[in-house]
């Protein structure tokens, strides 16, 4: 009886309490977020630019990074006849979806997108994002920083000849992974001996630390997951532009396995190295047909230097 009559009394106290609060304050938050009609267009996206036209680039610009797919590893040979071992990557229909806005006016951010996706298989909430910038469904994006003047209308496509055979360039992707690895394969270890008083130590990573402090330092190389994680290679240099088939042929090796999603952009961390080569017309903010010079099918970098097959005589 008594617990009846505490819930009859909170029943009351509840009522009387609505009673109290006017109908047309009670909105919930989807209802205020409706009524309000945010200008997400304000928040979240940078200047709209209307025109491409070609600009001047300097030291201080930053030129806007692409997205290409690793196509396999190949060799070719320079103008001295040496063989240099490269890296193909497409560029797929890469085009700019947007402006970013950020903390600072000084640095936006220009999103791209690469390969085409069907709308079937894109999210309603992608298909919007999509929709509302007039660009057709990408199956990767990245955002990339630029600085104002470098800023692209949105739809604007960006091939190969974005790049100048000889410029080095700094390559981002997932590395290939290696599952579960020993410290002789994770992190180079020596390893125990072979024999001679060895007991089933052959691989081990030894002592992992003295009695003092009597615990395992945090950073300590370890057994553990290797690869699966994304790899930066610095400082790699364009060997060959093909504009038909939109491939830069790049020296080196790159992260990932074929076909994966590769960001390439301009070095950033020189110290002593120029970004591209002396005297080179830089593509600023990128290439645009009809208003930059004509290119061939295939621009082949210079190495310069001395003959590497004819002796020196000092």
């Amino acid at each position: 009886m008594f617990s009846r009559s505490l819930s009859l009394g909170g029943q009351a106290a509840r009522l009387a309490h609505s009673q109290l609060i006017p109908r047309t304050s009670q909105f919930s938050t989807s209802a205020l977020l409706a009524k309000a009609k945010l200008p997400h267009q304000k928040l979240r996206y940078g200047p709209t630019v209307t025109e491409l036209k070609l600009g001047t680039y300097t030291p201080q610009s930053r030129r806007s990074g692409v997205i290409a797919r690793k196509k396999g590893m190949s060799g070719m040979w320079d103008e001295w006849g040496v063989r240099v071992p490269v890296t193909v990557l497409q560029l797929d229909k890469v085009q700019v979806v947007s402006i970013i806005k950020t903390s600072s006016p000084d640095h936006p951010r220009l999103q791209i997108g690469c390969s085409e996706r069907k709308e079937k298989n894109t999210t309603k909430p992608m298909m919007g994002h999509f929709k509302a910038h007039g660009v057709e469904p990408k199956a990767k994006l990245f955002e990339f920083p630029i600085t104002p003047d470098a800023a692209m209308p949105v739809g604007t496509t960006i091939t190969a000849a974005h790049f100048v055979p000889g410029q080095l360039v700094d390559v981002t992707a997932t590395s290939i992974g290696k599952g579960f690895q020993g410290v002789m394969k994770r992190w180079g270890f020596a390893g125990g001996r072979a024999s001679h008083g060895n007991s089933l130590a052959h691989r081990t990573p030894g002592s992992t630390g003295n009695i003092n402090p009597g615990r395992v330092y945090p950073g300590k190389k370890m057994p553990g997951r290797m690869g699966g994680k994304s790899a930066t290679v610095l400082r790699l240099p364009v060997m060959k532009v093909d504009t038909v088939l939109n491939c830069i042929w790049v020296k080196g090796s790159v992260p990932g396995p074929d076909e994966q999603f590769i960001k390439v952009r301009d070095s950033i961390k020189l110290v002593k190295h120029r970004v591209f080569p002396e005297g080179a017309a830089v593509p600023f903010p990128t290439y645009i047909p009809g208003q930059s010079p004509p290119l061939p099918r295939e621009i082949i970098a210079k190495v310069g230097g001395h003959d590497p097959l004819i002796p020196r005589v000092d």
